[in-house]
């Protein structure tokens, strides 16, 4: 939810981007997202190679993370922010449906 925010707030060039909260808290959640991986690999003893859906699931985060950083901060233009910002919530849809499937592509047999 925050992220959509963010983006829009990016295609309205809206002051409150540069509240600091709003700068902070991604990198606590990005950070969270990672550990909670991480923990339910070794924790539930998911091995990587047995669950290829769990490895889709965190380079699908990485790319996320990437695509929002380009998105927000990184993109030099707009139109190049907005396309980023596009793929980004794609990439988010992905990852949810990896999850809820446990399929590296969800909808195909």
């Amino acid at each position: 939810g925050l992220f959509l925010a963010r983006g829009l707030w990016m295609l309205l060039d809206s002051p409150r981007l540069q509240e600091r909260w709003v700068k902070v808290l991604p990198h606590l959640n990005d950070t969270l997202l990672l550990t909670a991986a991480i923990a339910m690999v070794v924790v539930g003893d998911l091995g990587l190679l047995d669950n290829p859906w769990l490895i889709a699931k965190i380079v699908g985060l990485l790319l996320y993370i990437g695509l929002g950083t380009m998105a927000l901060k990184r993109g030099k233009t707009k139109a190049q922010r907005t396309g980023y910002f596009v793929t980004a919530l794609a990439v988010f849809g992905y990852i949810i449906a990896v999850a809820v499937t446990k399929q590296v592509l969800p909808g195909v047999d």
